[in-house]
C-alpha cells in the first residue's frame, strides 16, 4: 500500500475551532497544553500511521501552546514544527496566528529575469535606528523609498525564520515556518512585502534546507533516534552530518512534505516573488562536492526538482535561485534533461574574478583572464541563469572584508577605494547575468559583513555622488533611456584585452545596431593613459553614456572630458583613460 502523507498539518483554525495534527511515529502518547487548556492538557488521538490529531474549541489567535510527547518513561516538551509564530526563538512557545492581513489590493508582477536588479538585505543590520536593538521589517520599510530611488527592483532578504540567538545571519534555522519575532514576526514580513510591492520592488527570501539547527525542537523530536543522531526529521547515519547542523532526511516522505509545504507557505501566505535555496551543494552531496557520486544524495536532487516545480506551479513568475558554488549547468538545466530547472544560481566566480583583476586576492597574480572568463560564461546558453555580484554576505565575511576595505584597509573610503568599488560594480551592472548589490556597497560601507553592526547611513550622505553613479548604472542596465538595450541581451564578446596595461573592453548586445550595441571599456589598473589606442567593433562615433571619472560622482575624481569615442575608418580609437576608469558607450 502506498505511503500516505497527511494534509492539514500543524494548526487549521476555522472560526474558534482548531484542528491540531502532528507527525510523531515513535511517541506512545501526546498531549497539548496551552492557553486554551487552562485546567489540564488535552490528549491527541493516534491516527495509527504516525500521525496524531485533536480538535479543540475556543481557540483564538494569540493563544500559545506546546506538545507534551511521551516516549518510553519520559515526557518531552516540543513546539509545533509548523508553528507560524514562536514567542522566542530559543525557549519560546508556539503561537496561534491571525491568518488575516490587509494586502490593500496591491498587485505586483516581478520584472523578467533579464530586467531584475537585486539588492541583498539583512533586516537586522540594514536600518537600525536604535543601536541597542536589531533592525526590524518596519525600520527596513523606512528605507524602501531610498531603494526605489536607487533603482533596484528586487530585494533578496537573508533568512528571517526563527533562528538560534535571534540576531544571527539567519542560517541556523530553528523553526522554518515561523518568522523571527525580533524582526517583526509574521505580519511584519507581510507588511514589508506589501510596501515593497507598492514601490515596484519584488521580494526574494533566502531559505535553508541543507541543515536544521542542532538546537531546534526537531532534534530527536519524538524521542527516537539511531546512532545518537537527530531522529525522525534527520538522516541517522553519516548523511546527517554537515558543517552547521543535522541534514534533513530528504528520502522520508514526511520530511519532504514538510519542506515542500514550507515552499508553498512562503509563496502563497507571504506573496514572495522568489526563493534562494541556500547551499544546495550540501543538500545533494554529503561533502559539498560536485562530480562526487560516492557521496551524492539522490533524494536531495529529486527534492530540489520538486521544490522548483512546485514554486513555478504556484507562481510561474517566481524566480528560484540556487546557491550551489559548483558551477554546474544541471542546476538550471530543464528537468526533462535531468536538471533541477532553477531559474538562476549564484555565480561565485564573479566576485573572485573582480578581486583577482584588482590584485586583492592573496597570493594570486593580478590578471584579466578571470574577468574575461566570467564575462563569457553562461549556463545552458542563457546568461541570465547566473546572479552576479562584486560582494555578498559571504565574500565580505568568513575571514574576508568588503571590497573597498580589501582595497585600502587603512581608509576604505579613500580615492582608490571609491574608484575601484565603482569600477567593480560597473562591471557587475553591465555584465551578463542578473546583477546583485550587497547592502551598503553603493555608499562604501566599511569592514566585514556581520550580524551586529548596522549600516552607517551617514555614509550615504557623505558619498551621495557614488550612489548617484549606481543610480545611473542601473538606469543604463535597464535601458531606461532606450540607448543601452544590449545590456539586457544574451551576447557578450571581448573586443580588447591588454594584460600588460590592465585594460579590457567588451561588447554587449541583443539584436545589434544603434541603441542596442553597448561597449564597456575598463582600465583596471592604477596607471593613467593619455593616448590609449584600441580597435572598436564598428567604426564611427560612440556616445559616452557613463563616465566613472565624472567629478559629480566625487569631487576628487579625474573628470575626464569626453562625450564621444570616435574611430578612424579602421575602427581605431585613441582616448585618455585615467586609472580605474569605466566608460560605457553606444551609438545613436
Amino acid at each position: 500500500m502506498p505511503h500516505q502523507v497527511k494534509k492539514n498539518m500543524g494548526v487549521t483554525l476555522r472560526g474558534k475551532r482548531a484542528e491540531f495534527r502532528l507527525w510523531a511515529p515513535f511517541a506512545s502518547a501526546i498531549q497539548i497544553a496551552g492557553t486554551f487548556t487552562p485546567d489540564h492538557p488535552i490528549p491527541l488521538e493516534s491516527e495509527q500511521d504516525g500521525y496524531w490529531s485533536v480538535t479543540i474549541d475556543d481557540v483564538e489567535p494569540g493563544h500559545v501552546y506546546k506538545y507534551l510527547i511521551k516516549t518510553g518513561t519520559n515526557v518531552i516538551e516540543k513546539n509545533d514544527p509548523r508553528a507560524r509564530a514562536i514567542t522566542s526563538s530559543d525557549q519560546g512557545l508556539s503561537v496561534i496566528v491571525d491568518d488575516t492581513f490587509d494586502w490593500e489590493d496591491v498587485t505586483f508582477v516581478p520584472p523578467p529575469h533579464d530586467q531584475q536588479v537585486i539588492y541583498e538585505l539583512h533586516v537586522g543590520t540594514f536600518h537600525r535606528p536604535d543601536a541597542s536593538t536589531p533592525g526590524t521589517f518596519d525600520s527596513a520599510i523606512e528605507k524602501l523609498d531610498y531603494l526605489s530611488d536607487l533603482g533596484v527592483n528586487m530585494i533578496e532578504l537573508m533568512p528571517v525564520t526563527s533562528m538560534a540567538y535571534s540576531n544571527g545571519w539567519g542560517y541556523a534555522p530553528n523553526y522554518i515556518y515561523s518568522v523571527e519575532a525580533m524582526l517583526g514576526g509574521r505580519h511584519g514580513l507581510m507588511k514589508f512585502v506589501r510596501e515593497a510591492h507598492k514601490r515596484g520592488i519584488g521580494v526574494i527570501l533566502d531559505v535553508v534546507y541543507n541543515h536544521f539547527s542542532g538546537n531546534t525542537d526537531l532534534w530527536q523530536f519524538d524521542g527516537w533516534n539511531e546512532n545518537n543522531r537527530g531522529g525522525i526529521y534527520f538522516y541517522n547515519d553519516e548523511r546527517g552530518d554537515t558543517p552547521w547542523g543535522g541534514r534533513p532526511d530528504y528520502g522520508r516522505p514526511e520530511v519532504r512534505q514538510f519542506i515542500l509545504d514550507n515552499i508553498t507557505m512562503w509563496l502563497t501566505e507571504y506573496r514572495l516573488d522568489g526563493l534562494r535555496i541556500d547551499s544546495t551543494i550540501y543538500m545533494r552531496n554529503t561533502e559539498g562536492r560536485d562530480n562526487d557520486p560516492a557521496h551524492d544524495i539522490p533524494d536531495a536532487w529529486f527534492l530540489l526538482q520538486d521544490i522548483v516545480a512546485l514554486a513555478h506551479k504556484i507562481n510561474p513568475q517566481a524566480i528560484m535561485i540556487a546557491e550551489d558554488c559548483a558551477n554546474s549547468a544541471f542546476l538550471t538545466k530543464a528537468r526533462a534533461d535531468n536538471g533541477c530547472a532553477f531559474d538562476a544560481q549564484w555565480e561565485l566566480s564573479f566576485p573572485h574574478a573582480v578581486r583577482d583583476s584588482l590584485g586583492v586576492t592573496p597570493n594570486h597574480p593580478r590578471t584579466l583572464a578571470s574577468i574575461r572568463n566570467v564575462l563569457e560564461k553562461s549556463y545552458n546558453g542563457n546568461v541570465f541563469e547566473k546572479v552576479i555580484f562584486s560582494d555578498s554576505h559571504d565574500t565580505a565575511a568568513n575571514g574576508s572584508v568588503r571590497l573597498n576595505d580589501a582595497i585600502n584597509p587603512q581608509d576604505p573610503t579613500s580615492l582608490e577605494a571609491r574608484q575601484t568599488l565603482l569600477l567593480a560594480n560597473s562591471l557587475m551592472l553591465t555584465g551578463p547575468g542578473i546583477p546583485m548589490l550587497l547592502q551598503g556597497s553603493e555608499f562604501l560601507q566599511k569592514g566585514a559583513f556581520n550580524d551586529w553592526e548596522a549600516l552607517e547611513w551617514e555614509q550615504a550622505t557623505k558619498h551621495a555622488g557614488i550612489i548617484t553613479a549606481h543610480r545611473h548604472l542601473i538606469d543604463l542596465r535597464l535601458n531606461h533611456h532606450h540607448n543601452t538595450a544590449g545590456l539586457l541581451g544574451q551576447h557578450t564578446a571581448i573586443f580588447h584585452q591588454d594584460d600588460n596595461n590592465g585594460v579590457i573592453g567588451y561588447h554587449r548586445w541583443q539584436d545589434g545596431g544603434p541603441g542596442d550595441d553597448v561597449l564597456v571599456v575598463a582600465n583596471i589598473s592604477d596607471q593613467d593613459f593619455t593616448t590609449y589606442q584600441l580597435t572598436l567593433p564598428r567604426s564611427g562615433a560612440w556616445k559616452v553614456r557613463f563616465n566613472s571619472t565624472w567629478n559629480g560622482y566625487s569631487s576628487d575624481f579625474a573628470n575626464l572630458s569626453i562625450e564621444h569615442i570616435t574611430t578612424d575608418d579602421q575602427s581605431l580609437a585613441t582616448i585618455s583613460l585615467p586609472a580605474y576608469t569605466v566608460l560605457i558607450v553606444s551609438q545613436e
